[in-house]
């Protein structure tokens, strides 16, 4: 409230527009509730309520009810006490957020729901118990967590879908329907690990009934056809029943991707197909990028392809290095014309401001590019990037050009020509991004991408050691400024960065050889008047180094 009467005086007096930059809602409430044990506990008792809701109505020949109550509890607590051991250890960061691991379980409790309904409807039917067998959606949970949390996650929900399905169903078959739902379950996640297009989920559920059936023919519940090959029955058997299979994967399949979106939205999770959706170039960001900004333009799609490969060499996320690159300067889209790559060359309007007024300039384009993006609903990971790609680094340029103009008024004042008075203070942290750090290792990545490519634009005449030196020395100072100690890249994961920028600035940034003016393959000019031409053309196109804003530590390049 008294921000509000804040901003509304000095908008009055004319020193404020009045408008509030966005944020995002991050209350300390929210954080504590998001790593609380006790919301945990909670969440585990809601689905051992909804758990026990179904085995209440399971008929008399369940693997529950034959163990008998104090038995199936037993191994209902000793199924539950290992899956919470191995969320501890192997997926602990799903163990530690609730909105994780609400969803883990969620999806979980969705599977088996399934499975329950699909038990009910064969034994209403009066149908042979092992048709549960041909009609259980086995892998619509592994897909799931799969496709929402990675391979890791998919293969924890295929072990204890199973063995909590087990419970659910007939003794006579639960030992089968473990093996089965195991073996489909894995089939699903190694299809769907490298999953890029929602429509490839059709394929994913078809393996997935593909393996459910040909394991199933293997444990005797199809009967073996080569065994009485001129036998009608075991062809119209089989002819029957593994399709039945097959279409159930594939409708299995079909729910998942429907149930996507929704679990993306509610959960704020981006998947592949997500991250590969948002990297359209069609985007409206994008689009005005490439008609207001087009130098800011072309250094992301430079900066995606650097930051690209450096993830995949040290086995970061590939896809969101690139797409969050294509972001990370949309806040320059508010005043391009105070970044050199967009002038071509005219007038810099840096010439006329004040060296902190220009570093505020410069700032600001964070500050924006944060503001756009909850504008257009980003999602958070963007956000993040676009915040962090710049740290708290300097922006070395101005203030090294305000320490010189200090110099020279410090001068003018020992000759008597100025009063102390007048010279100005030049605070370092006055010079500096608000940050914060890169605290994941796909930021951190963009961040020295984005150092070394506006840097590169700088060699004249860019050789294969000159290279290696620009991004060994950007590399460097990162580290002595202290811009990579909340990210968790090794020193082998950095060697591994640096080899990959040279190699794609070497591509990059190759030299071609000149062609003859002539058809005959001979330039009719003199030779001297060619080498001059050259010269001239040469030094035409070289950056201007004192109008270049260049806002890294040494040789980092512009903003």
């Amino acid at each position: 409230m008294w921000d509000f009467f804040k901003r509304q005086k000095l908008q009055r007096k004319g020193f404020s527009c009045g408008r509030k930059r966005r944020e995002q809602n991050r209350s300390e409430w929210a954080q504590a509730l998001a790593g609380s044990p006790y919301v945990r506990g909670l969440i585990l008792a809601g689905f051992l309520c909804a758990l026990g809701g179904m085995v209440r109505h399971l008929n008399h020949q369940s693997v529950f009810q034959t163990l008998g109550p104090v038995s199936a509890s037993a191994s209902l607590g000793a199924i539950i006490l290992l899956a919470m051991v191995h969320l501890r250890m192997h997926l602990p960061a799903s163990y530690g957020c609730n909105g994780r691991f609400l969803l883990v379980f969620l999806v979980l409790l969705l599977h088996l729901g399934l499975l329950h309904a699909v038990g009910f409807v064969v034994r209403l039917n009066h149908f042979p118990d092992d048709y549960l067998l041909f009609l259980a959606p086995f892998a619509i949970a592994p897909l799931l967590l799969t496709l929402l949390l990675g391979p890791p996650h998919g293969l924890f929900a295929a072990i204890y879908a199973s063995l909590l399905g087990m419970l659910l169903t007939d003794h006579s078959i639960g030992l089968h329907f473990t093996l089965i739902s195991l073996a489909s379950g894995l089939a699903a996640v190694r299809a769907a690990r490298n999953l890029r297009k929602r429509g490839a989920l059709v394929r994913a559920g078809f393996y997935a009934g593909l393996t459910a059936a040909v394991v199933c023919a293997l444990l005797g519940h199809m009967e073996p056809v080569w065994l009485h090959p001129t036998s009608s029955g075991a062809w119209k058997t089989l002819g029957s029943q593994a399709p039945a299979m097959i279409l159930t994967g594939i409708l299995t399949a079909t729910i998942a991707g429907s149930l996507l979106p929704l679990l993306e939205a509610i959960f704020r999770i981006t998947t592949t197909v997500s991250w590969l959706e948002l990297g359209d170039l069609n985007h409206p960001l994008l689009r005005r990028m490439t008609l207001e900004a087009p130098g800011t333009y072309h250094h992301s799609l430079m900066v995606a392809n650097l930051a690209e490969s450096a993830a995949a060499a040290i086995g970061a996320n590939a896809t969101i290095c690139r797409v969050c690159s294509l972001y990370h300067d949309i806040g320059k889209l508010n005043k391009p014309e105070y970044y050199i790559e967009n002038t071509n060359g005219e007038e810099n309007p840096h010439d006329d401001l004040t060296s902190s007024m220009s570093a505020l300039v410069v700032i600001a384009h964070v500050k924006d590019g944060v503001d756009l993006a909850l504008k257009h609903k980003l999602n958070r990971e963007i956000i993040d990037v676009i915040q962090q790609h710049h740290g708290n680094s300097l922006i070395y340029f101005f203030y090294r050009r305000a320490l010189d103009q200090q110099e020279e008024i410090k001068k003018l004042v020992a000759e008597g020509k100025a009063s102390p008075e007048e010279v100005p203070e030049v605070p370092e942290s006055s010079y500096r991004y608000a940050g914060p750090k890169p605290d994941f290792n796909e930021s951190a990545i963009i961040s020295l991408a984005d150092a070394v490519e506006s840097a590169s634009r700088s060699l004249s005449k860019p050789t294969p050691a000159k290279i290696e030196a620009l991004v060994e020395d950007i590399i460097r100072s990162r580290v002595r400024d202290g811009q990579l100690d909340d990210c968790d890249l090794t020193m082998s994961d950095l060697k591994a960065i640096r080899d990959s920028f040279t190699k794609t600035l070497r591509t990059a940034l190759h030299r071609r050889i000149p062609y003859p003016d002539e058809k005959d393959g001979k330039d009719s000019r003199p030779k001297d008047e060619t080498k001059s031409t050259r010269r001239e053309t040469s030094e035409r196109d070289r950056p201007r180094a004192v109008t270049r804003p260049i806002t890294t530590v040494s040789k980092q390049g512009n903003a």
